[in-house]
């Protein structure tokens, strides 16, 4: 039976997307496939990954990372998002890296590394500016003398050093540069105490595509990995890896001045077709995108028509001979056309990130393989 809505995921396309971005820098590439890859797919995505080139994958909790772990994923995983009391000891004993931002994160990891008798990989994260997770400048002395003190006793080592861009998303962002010169005063201090570590890593998406003084020995792509340009003006040649479709379930022929929908937003201009769509917010489809959105039927971009519900939406397609059963592409690669997840977003007011990891559990998720020749070799793809 076909599905009433799913999620097209090219695995062929992330691939693309993780060759493209090596070929970008000489550092090594973390791959971050937090939220279940962007709502891509936790697992087939991070193999996909690894067998492009990508080094290292990035998640932000322990059940991601030991999900990883337990699938027989051996690559480094860096995980960043903890709070201070949780049980460190199984992501520890698993070779997981932790991230660390202030000494009470610290001295729980610590702990956690002394109950399972393993030492603790850290990464210490300096705040230059996001004014978000990371160590303040007046706290990142503190933590570095703490970690150094640890370290002397063997309880953990310090194998990275790392901060997070503010701005990122433009050209040349003076915020960037500033945040890049705290974060080489933040690591000067880190050496002077002693500490050595083996990566240093500030660049997210943007930053790899277009600042290489970020690059430093690691690089973090997230939203590239998925297609999305970072930097719309700079464009790195990335394939968007979803398609998110449905079909059509109901048609009706309406007089002008029908009201459509909660609320009669919208009032038919002309005697037209109505499509019923079986997907709504709780799949995903964001209702702040009413009044503007857009999906493709027949090879033509047909209006949302009024709110956006929980699991119906109902698109107004004039004099198309639409028939039930017939596909509508709520978004693609827009390469015929159709709407984009980043026409979705501006619709929306928001960002693709919000729009791919939004797509509820009711859309069933089908995976393109990597097409033959196309993957590095070095690891078999398994989804």
């Amino acid at each position: 039976m076909r599905p009433l809505a799913e999620a097209v995921v090219d695995l062929d396309a992330v691939a693309h997307n993780v060759r493209t971005l090596v070929g970008l820098t000489g550092a090594e590439l973390l791959a971050v496939v937090k939220a279940d890859a962007f709502g891509h797919g936790f697992l087939p995505v991070a193999r996909t990954a690894l067998a492009a080139g990508a080094r290292w994958l990035g998640v932000t909790s322990r059940a991601e990372a030991l999900t990883l772990r337990a699938a027989d994923v051996e690559a480094p995983v860096l995980s960043w998002l903890h709070a201070e009391d949780e049980d460190f000891g199984p992501v520890v004993a698993a070779g997981i890296d932790l991230s660390v931002a202030s000494v009470a994160h610290l001295r729980g990891v610590a702990a956690g590394a002394a109950r399972v008798g393993v030492r603790a990989d850290v990464h210490l994260k300096a705040d230059t500016g996001l004014s978000r997770n990371g160590a303040a400048e007046g706290d990142w002395p503190e933590l570095v003398r703490a970690a150094r003190s640890l370290e002397a006793v063997g309880r953990i080592r310090v194998r990275g050093v790392w901060s997070h861009l503010a701005g990122g998303e433009v050209p040349d962002d003076p915020r960037d540069i500033a945040q890049l010169r705290r974060f080489g005063r933040a690591l000067a201090l880190a050496r002077a105490t002693g500490l050595t570590p083996d990566l240093v890593h500030l660049a997210n998406s943007a930053a790899l595509v277009g600042l290489p003084e970020t690059h430093f020995d690691l690089v973090r792509a997230g939203i590239a990995v998925y297609g999305v340009e970072p930097l719309p003006a700079r464009p790195a040649g990335l394939r968007p890896a979803m398609t998110l479709r449905s079909r059509v379930i109901l048609t009706k022929r309406v007089a002008a001045g029908t009201g459509i929908s909660y609320g009669h937003d919208y009032v038919t201009a002309a005697p037209t077709t109505l499509a019923l769509v079986p997907v709504g917010y709780a799949d995903g489809i964001p209702r702040a995108a009413a009044g503007a959105a857009r999906v493709w039927i027949q090879g033509r971009r047909c209006p949302v028509a009024g709110r956006v519900t929980m699991d119906q939406i109902v698109v107004d397609v004039g004099d198309l001979p639409v028939r039930t059963g017939d596909e509508v592409l709520l978004f693609g690669p827009g390469d015929r056309g159709e709407p984009t997840v980043v026409d979705w977003a501006g619709w929306a007011g928001t960002n693709p990130h919000e729009i791919f990891t939004g797509i509820g559990a009711r859309v069933g998720r089908r995976y393109q393989p990597v097409r033959a020749g196309r993957h590095t070799g070095r690891e078999r793809v398994n989804v």
